[in-house]
């Protein structure tokens, strides 16, 4: 008999721990979810900017090492349409910077790209057939959604707002993400792009779980067992964590990020949209201070950031995107197996079951 006071996500995923390691794009290595499998949690791997042979290669040195249940994540977002005047007037924003540290303003921009999920990711599902697909942004148009359901895999997806979460439920998700406004990297908005209607996790999952019959992930500012109990006790089933494991030695974090992360205040997060298009939480850097953290001349998502690439050549801390949460100053140095075992002891211990 399980001693967790809810076993609805151990039962769906088939997973040990009611925690999953969240699916964090350029951080997340395949040494860090298959980690998280072993040690009882569900692992996840990010697609989101990975070539198609990329996430080949990641899910098959996963499944040789693993063969618990895995996530992989995908972005089902809208490719922007072209507009030219736009990336002009952005590039020239950031010209000053280009001067100062040397870049070369006058060459083509490079390009930043998230793809979205689309026939050739699915065909890769179909191959690997994880037992769990999770979506950022909504959900992908309902044939590839159907293909994805026809593998068995259990849908994911994040939800902002309690509509979000409707929405989510009534175009069939098996559980949903609450994402609360403490989280760190992009917000998973997708039914509204007014930040105004984000709400923070304390008041979101409780009004979620209400919401909807599937089962409830509490994600945004949990990085210890006290934001383990917490959701609990608003009624999710189980808790997403990101930032945590941005402290593993399993993360493959820049340097800079590796100091902000240790470095920054709680206070020093902050979202914005200046590196993808997107908000997304992060810690603040020089860019963010000196061009506002949300600037309406950066272009959609997921373009903005190619501009930027020059300058972060130059300057990694002050032009490179630090994603963080709020919980930052709960991480600390351990690997992923024994911060996943510790999470869930020290979670046990606290609610009386050990």
């Amino acid at each position: 008999m399980s001693t967790w006071p809810d076993t609805r996500i151990l039962d769906l995923l088939g997973i040990e721990l009611p925690i999953i390691q969240a699916p964090m794009a350029n951080a997340t290595s395949t040494a860090m979810v298959i980690a998280a499998n072993q040690a009882g949690a569900l692992g996840s791997m990010p697609a989101a900017t990975l070539s198609i042979e990329q996430l080949r290669e990641a899910l098959t040195t996963i499944r040789q090492a693993s063969s618990r249940p895995l996530n992989v994540n995908f972005f089902c977002h809208q490719p922007p349409a072209p507009d030219a005047d736009r990336d002009l007037q952005w590039k020239k924003l950031l010209e000053t910077y280009y001067r100062e540290l040397g870049a070369d303003f006058d060459a083509p921009t490079p390009v930043s790209n998230r793809a979205p999920f689309n026939d050739a990711a699915c065909k890769v599902v179909e191959e690997f057939r994880p037992e769990v697909v999770s979506f950022h942004f909504g959900l992908p148009e309902k044939s590839l959604l159907d293909r994805v359901k026809a593998t068995g895999a259990k849908i994911l997806s994040s939800a902002t707002t309690v509509e979000e979460a409707i929405w989510l439920e009534q175009h069939g998700c098996d559980a949903i993400i609450a994402m609360g406004f403490e989280a760190g990297g992009h917000r998973g908005m997708f039914l509204s792009d007014d930040l105004n209607s984000q709400i923070g996790t304390l008041a979101l999952v409780p009004q979620i779980v209400d919401a909807v019959k599937v089962p409830v992930i509490a994600a945004g500012g949990i990085g210890d067992a006290r934001g383990i109990v917490a959701a609990f006790a608003l009624g999710a089933s189980a808790v997403q964590i990101g930032t945590a494991y941005l402290f593993t030695p399993e993360a493959t974090v820049s340097k800079s990020h590796h100091h902000a992360l240790r470095n920054a205040q709680a206070s020093e997060t902050a979202l914005t949209n200046l590196f993808t298009g997107r908000p997304a939480r992060g810690i603040i850097n020089r860019v963010m201070r000196e061009l506002g953290a949300i600037n309406p001349t950066a272009p959609a998502f997921p373009l903005s950031g190619g501009a930027l690439m020059p300058l972060k050549a130059k300057d990694e801390a002050g032009f490179s995107n630090l994603w963080s949460g709020q919980a930052l100053r709960l991480g600390k140095d351990i690997s992923t197996y024994d911060l996943t075992l510790e999470l869930a002891a020290q979670t046990l211990e606290k609610i009386g079951r050990r």
